[in-house]
């Protein structure tokens, strides 16, 4: 019988969630769960033909340490296989300079959320024709720097977003591609999606309601907007397509009314994404190539049975390219076995980092994996928990992983699939000082985020004057 306060309370041995299963070999690598050139030798995890400890040696943990083959070899794989779309990067994901050149470098475009993803993408030298603008409540200074320079494509969230644009245009002579962002009443989680008359949430204009195709109707009557399409994101860490079939058909359908009652054909779509990432074994993530067909086929059948045209389509693949590319590397700083009920033990391994640089545990429950990676085991495993050093009991950086019974202090400790929502939400929570971001290729080391220093942690605090 199961035990009311969940399974790890239940009598007898500490066995962990059904999914996870023990390791024939501790030191062993799930493959899909790391980026393309992580390898163990001799026990050692080995990126971009570095090995992981001779790395940290250089810049201390915790620090994430980005994959540059692997990342580029993702971003190439979503745009060849959706040849005839716009794919955009989701620079909240994670982005940096260097990011930003590699997204244009292989032909991808990027979307922002914010005026400092906006500045990071411009200095990194973005061609922002290719840039998306995202928010639920962007401000006038944002809007206008955004039609200022050029961005590609702005997706209003509100009437008072396209009021404002209306306002800018008409003060500035300028004209502002427009994309409207509806909410189709799908709600995807991973294989399920519900479908609901209306979604309880802040992005995007209802289709059931009639706000979006008002929203369609004013932005097409507004002078200086040029309206480009619908725009419609179903939710993320998506497995399948299935999600994607629903909206598609409630979207062209908005489209197909759009043509016949306001006589504008709107030439482009975006689907959305939120394509999904292997974090543990559980997790099935699909094949860029399989998304692609599965996805046109099935706009193809809707456009041809509501007998509208093909819009040029684009997608966002979300944390799918940067999220397996980037593990987060800790020091073990001390290990406690803690008796449960029924005589189970857990034990948890404390590191030099946590919740200020990975946050998704504590804030979605979220699941990851670790491996030991600075050498080889004995032998035998354990159920343990990762958590992190600062005040909080809710500071866990993986929630159950089996690692090798003699982990110990010193020993470091890597999380892989941390590329997407890590460091770009990392906090100085505790006052801690943000990782290092360390980019990897072919042998070579490059820092292209340092770490915080105590001085950038001081330069805010006007002490008391």
């Amino acid at each position: 019988m199961s035990h009311e306060a969940g399974w790890a309370h239940a009598p007898g041995a500490l066995r962990g969630p059904a999914w996870l299963q023990p390791p024939v070999d501790p030191d062993a690598l799930v493959p899909h769960l790391w980026s393309s050139t992580a390898h163990k030798v001799d026990g050692v995890l080995h990126v971009g033909g570095l090995s992981v400890p001779d790395l940290v040696a250089n810049v201390n943990t915790p620090a994430y340490v980005l994959d540059e083959a692997d990342f580029r070899m993702r971003a190439r794989a979503f745009r060849d296989a959706f040849s005839s779309y716009d794919v955009f990067y989701a620079g909240k994901a994670f982005l940096c300079t260097a990011v930003a050149r590699w997204v244009q470098e292989e032909g991808l475009c990027l979307d922002v959320c914010s005026d400092g993803e906006l500045s990071v993408a411009l200095r990194a030298g973005f061609d922002p024709a290719r840039i998306g603008y995202h928010g639920n409540n962007k401000t006038v200074t944002e809007l206008r720097r955004a039609v200022a320079v050029g961005v590609g494509r702005i997706i209003v969230d509100s009437f008072d977003e396209i009021e404002r644009l209306a306002m800018i245009t008409a003060d500035t002579g300028l004209r502002a591609p427009v994309m409207v962002r509806v909410t189709a009443g799908v709600e995807a989680h991973t294989h399920e999606y519900i479908a609901t008359a209306h979604e309880d949430q802040k992005f995007g204009f209802s289709i059931s309601s009639g706000d979006a195709f008002e929203a369609v109707r004013r932005a097409e009557a507004a002078l200086g907007i040029d309206l480009l399409g619908l725009h419609s994101h179903i939710g993320s860490q998506i497995f399948d397509s299935s999600g994607f079939e629903v909206a598609a058909r409630r979207v062209l359908a908005l489209q197909a009314r759009v043509s016949a009652e306001l006589g504008v054909t709107l030439p482009e779509m975006d689907l959305g994404g939120g394509f999904g990432i292997a974090y543990t074994t559980q997790d099935d993530p699909a094949d860029p190539a399989q998304l692609a067909t599965e996805m046109s086929k099935i706009v193809e059948h809707e456009c041809r049975a509501l007998d509208i045209p093909e819009p040029r389509l684009s997608i966002e693949p979300g944390r799918a390219i940067v999220g397996p590319s980037m593990c987060t590397v800790y020091t073990v700083g001390t290990v406690k076995p803690v008796q449960l009920d029924g005589g189970a033990v857990r034990t948890y391994v404390s590191v030099d980092g946590g919740m200020s640089d990975n946050i998704r545990t504590a804030l979605y429950d979220a699941d990851y994996s670790c491996t030991l990676a600075s050498r080889p085991s004995a032998g035998g495993s354990v159920l343990a928990r990762v958590v992190g050093k600062h005040c909080e009991a809710g500071d866990i950086v993986v929630k159950d992983e089996f690692l090798p019974g003699d982990v110990r202090p010193g020993d470091l400790v890597a999380v892989p699939g941390t590329g997407a929502y890590c460091r770009s939400m990392a906090s100085n929570y505790n006052h801690a000082l943000r990782p290092p971001v360390v980019a990897v290729r072919d042998g070579v080391a490059r820092v292209v985020v340092r770490r915080e220093t105590e001085d950038d942690l001081l330069a805010t605090d006007m002490g008391d004057q």
